[in-house]
């Protein structure tokens, strides 16, 4: 349907309101660029990773191809050949480049990219003018389609930024905390005052475990709001009696397993994740680096040394897996992580002006010692890291792509692949939820990802 008529459009309060949520979110992507120069937004450090440049190019390619081309009446694009050029992996919208050589293309420059994204904001302000009910999934699926490549620029460019020798920072360290009403109030600040990291408690609380009971329980997304097909359908899950720990592995856990020659003993290993240990020579978590006997890490705002009482970070499920072994217990499945989850509140903030889960919008961009543990419930389940699960990335039963090329989205990524929960530091507020199944291959180890015990 070509927008033009007023016909079966959405209200006035809901087109306006999707207008403000898509601005938004467009900013947040332009802030986040904001501290990076027009090279450091080309580098492109490994095959897994994209410069900061093809995701704000990639992101305006999905509402241009998705939604504009379609559906908006006398649109014409700003370029021909960005249709090629900026299409990920989506085979039937015909060829792409090959995704390890997004670094080496100089051209279009960061000016003709920023001019592109410019160009679709306004065709899609004329389209969300009168835009029928029908289009709004797919907006709303571009914009959480922009918040995953917003948490990618975080990750993508503190991997290239290790990689220089310099090793630059991405931005300085955070002095105080915004308001917690501020939370998701477009856009993301690019300057003005900076935000406080919590300090780290005077003593780290005691991991504890938490019982849950067995028997059927319900998985999946059925609630008012966005979520992605993966999440569903809704459907009964079998699960025996289970713990999980109240609280993330730290820094000082995991150099316990480090200095117990961990990285030597083969018995703590999957196969695969053995020879990828040799193969790689992994001997710590990614970033980190020993000098004169003392352990550091590289994060946006720096090195510094590590901080015992923080949640280990940028570790592969490989990692994850070892450690609980050696530790005596196991990784949750995914099941039992959305069981742990489902009563847990996501308070974002308080009376205090403390912020309560450790997300994007706090600007720390690193993960967040635990300052107190009580109650019944896990602490830590949304922000900080991503959680490994013992589950592999597979269809929930009954499960059904969308039809068109938009059902390449999820489906087509299910092999070879392990699911985390919960978000990370660098996970934007309104883009986390109990039911939410992140993936990646169990080697990656540059997202924030971290470790919760289970038994």
């Amino acid at each position: 349907m070509r927008s033009g008529t007023t016909a079966n459009s959405l209200s006035r309060n809901a087109r306006t309101d999707l207008a403000a949520r898509y601005i938004g979110v467009r900013m947040v992507t332009r802030d986040l660029c904001s501290p990076l120069s027009a090279e450091d937004q080309m580098v492109q450090s490994m095959p897994d990773a994209s410069p900061a440049k093809w995701h704000q190019a990639h992101t305006t390619w999905f509402f241009e191809t998705f939604l504009l081309l379609p559906n908006l009446r006398d649109y014409c694009p700003l370029d021909d050949r960005y249709t090629f050029l900026f299409n990920s992996y989506y085979k039937s919208l015909g060829g792409h480049p090959v995704r390890a050589q997004r670094g080496l293309w100089s051209r279009p420059s960061l000016q003709q990219v920023l001019e592109y994204r410019q160009h679709v904001d306004e065709g899609m302000m004329r389209l969300l003018e009168d835009l029928p009910p029908e289009l709004a999934p797919l907006v709303e699926i571009g914009l959480n389609h922009e918040q995953q490549h917003q948490e990618l620029i975080i990750t993508d460019i503190k991997h290239a930024l290790w990689t220089n020798p310099l090793h630059p920072t991405y931005s300085e360290a955070p002095e105080s905390a915004p308001p917690p009403d501020s939370v998701l109030a477009p856009p993301f600040p690019a300057t003005g005052p900076c935000f406080a990291a919590p300090a780290a408690p005077a003593k780290l609380p005691t991991m504890r475990w938490i019982n849950y009971q067995g028997g059927i329980h319900l998985i999946g997304h059925d609630v008012p709001g966005f979520s992605f097909d993966n999440e569903t359908p809704r459907h009964e899950v079998f699960l025996r009696p289970f713990r999980v720990a109240n609280r993330l592995v730290t820094n000082a856990e995991y150099l316990d397993f480090i200095n117990d020659r961990g990285y030597s003993r083969a018995e703590l290993w999957l196969s695969d994740g053995w020879d990828t240990v040799n193969a790689q020579k992994w001997e710590a978590p990614l970033y980190w680096e020993r000098r004169n006997d003392e352990w550091c890490f590289f994060t946006l705002h720096g090195e510094r040394a590590i901080v015992p009482e923080e949640p280990v970070c940028h570790v592969s499920y490989y990692e994850a897996d070892a450690y609980a072994r050696w530790a005596g217990a196991r990784l949750a499945t995914e099941f039992e992580w959305e069981v742990a989850a489902a009563d847990v509140p996501i308070v974002l903030g308080g009376l205090d002006g403390q912020w309560r889960i450790n997300l994007l919008q706090t600007a720390r961009l690193h993960p967040a010692a635990l300052r107190e543990s009580s109650g019944s419930q896990p602490h830590q389940l949304f922000g900080d890291t991503w959680e490994w699960t013992a589950s592999q990335y597979l269809p929930y039963p009954g499960f059904k792509p969308a039809a068109g090329a938009v059902g390449e989205y999820n489906g087509k990524f299910m092999c070879n692949q392990f699911v985390l929960r919960g978000g990370s530091c660098a996970t934007p507020a309104d883009h986390i939820r109990a039911t939410y199944r992140n993936f990646f291959p169990p080697h990656a180890r540059w997202q924030f990802s971290g470790i919760r015990l289970a038994q």
